[in-house]
């Protein structure tokens, strides 16, 4: 054959192969090459070229990976039929993108924020380096599918001493968080489970799994209404009893009669999502409706999210002794989905009571900041209600304006401050006389607080006060 002309630019940063590697494939696609056509010996073809015998043979070598042309021994290379492809002319990427970059906003007064200058890194980061100096190659392979035992064993200890719940390592499973743990629990209950949630409630868990028919239960200041809840023909109810995800309502002494009362009735079970009881402000500790259960019928989840980080990626539930052998024959096949060396670095963080001193010592520090909104709000703004003041790290702030959530998050956004409606975590409409917002403070700085709070009231257009009396 004649032979190949190809245009190579020596001054580029694109190497020589490359170059050649493309204009003979594209010859190829394009049908200016023939199948079965001989290619020039590498010998021959370097001397028309003027460059090495070896950038001839690189180029061809990926040509016949890529099954362009194929070798006979000491005769040379030939083209390969291809399948026929659409030719498809180059053009510009002009779909939108998203940015996947987060605003960083002056105030970000989300509920999940956690006080993060005060987590203990010099001691974390020395667990994580014993781990990895001197356990490292054992942890290469997979581990326990309910998570590492050391782990479940030291949650075991902590929801003893800090919660009340008897229960042993084996009836405790580990995973990546609620969003992934929750669906194991729909499943092993049954694909005909008919789901009833609070409402307001967690935003994330319709999205979940929605397959099953989901109930939305409404809620008072006692907590969810367990007379609604006998309404339906709902069998799995998921509830935050200690302290009501978002309006911070504790379940009743009477409520909780009901509602263990209406689960001990066959193939009725309660998921308690107890996932932030660690921070508590007023009065004794709520204990933990699996500690008061009888029938086997709590499933009891919580989270390591506000105690320690989010981006642990750390949860867990706890199932009755009854259905911890349903759990094996059901996900025998599953591996955990939490690295064993996180786990490890967390279980000897709670072996050696680390954990126990980080909660004391964020208590505190929630506190102030609790007690620093409440004196903030009852100081300067009396016309603004607030509940769910008892713990956690949020409270419910009602505004007396006649404008709507989404407008005054708006406005807000505009004034680089962060605030979230109630209205997001609804699964149905609900009656408000006035627009309401969950106020997280456990990601502000204490001495920010105040500032923050004066700014988001002045964009609002709320003027301060005097103390109320």
């Amino acid at each position: 054959m004649d032979m190949l002309i190809f245009k190579l630019d020596k001054s580029t940063a694109k190497p020589l192969y490359e170059q050649l590697y493309i204009g003979i494939k594209e010859a190829i696609i394009h049908g200016q090459i023939e199948v079965g056509t001989k290619l020039p010996s590498k010998k021959k073809f370097a001397e028309f070229l003027n460059i090495s015998q070896t950038t001839i043979e690189i180029a061809y070598a990926q040509l016949m990976e890529e099954g362009y042309v194929r070798s006979k021994p000491r005769i040379g290379y030939f083209v390969e039929e291809i399948d026929e492809l659409p030719y498809i002319e180059k053009k510009p990427l002009t779909m939108p993108i998203e940015n996947a970059e987060k605003k960083n906003y002056q105030f970000d007064f989300h509920p999940g924020k956690i006080d993060a200058d005060s987590f203990p890194f010099s001691i974390w980061r020395k667990y994580a380096k014993n781990l990895y100096d001197l356990r490292s190659k054992e942890l290469l392979q997979n581990g326990d599918p309910q998570g590492e035992y050391a782990l479940r064993a030291e949650i075991s200890n902590y929801l003893y001493q800090s919660r009340g719940i008897i229960c042993k390592p084996e009836q405790i499973v580990i995973g990546s968080g609620t969003e992934q743990l929750l669906p194991m629990i729909l499943k092993l209950l049954g694909d005909d489970s008919k789901f009833a949630l609070e409402n307001p409630g967690y935003s994330a868990i319709p999205r979940i799994q929605l397959e099953n028919i989901a109930f939305p239960i409404p809620v008072d200041e006692d907590g969810l209404m367990v007379d609604e809840l006998e309404k339906t023909n709902a069998n799995v109810v998921y509830i935050t009893p200690s302290h009501q995800f978002p309006t911070g309502a504790v379940l009743s002494a009477t409520r909780r009669t009901q509602l263990l009362n209406w689960a001990a009735k066959e193939n009725r079970y309660i998921i308690e999502d107890d996932y932030d009881s660690e921070f508590r402000y007023k009065g004794k500790p709520i204990p933990a409706l699996q500690g008061m259960d009888q029938n086997n019928k709590v499933i009891y989840l919580s989270t390591f999210t506000k105690s320690l980080m989010p981006s642990l990626r750390v949860a867990y539930f706890v199932l009755p002794a009854t259905l911890v052998q349903k759990y094996k024959q059901t996900f025998s096949f599953y591996s955990a989905t939490v690295p064993r060396f996180d786990q490890h670095i967390l279980a000897d963080f709670m072996r050696d009571g680390y954990f126990s001193k980080h909660l004391n010592r964020m208590r505190k520090i929630y506190r102030k900041k609790h007690e620093k909104v409440t004196e903030i709000f009852n100081t300067y703004y009396p016309l603004v209600s607030f509940t769910g003041d008892i713990a956690g790290m949020h409270i419910l702030i009602s505004v007396p304006l006649s404008k709507s959530e989404s407008e005054l998050k708006e406005i807000a956004e505009k004034n680089n401050i962060a605030i979230y409606p109630v209205s997001d975590y609804l699964l149905s409409p609900i009656e408000s006389k006035n627009p309401t917002f969950l106020f997280g403070f456990g990601g502000i700085p204490l001495e920010q607080i105040e500032k923050g709070i004066h700014q988001l009231m002045q964009c609002w257009g709320i003027s301060k006060s005097k103390r109320r009396f």
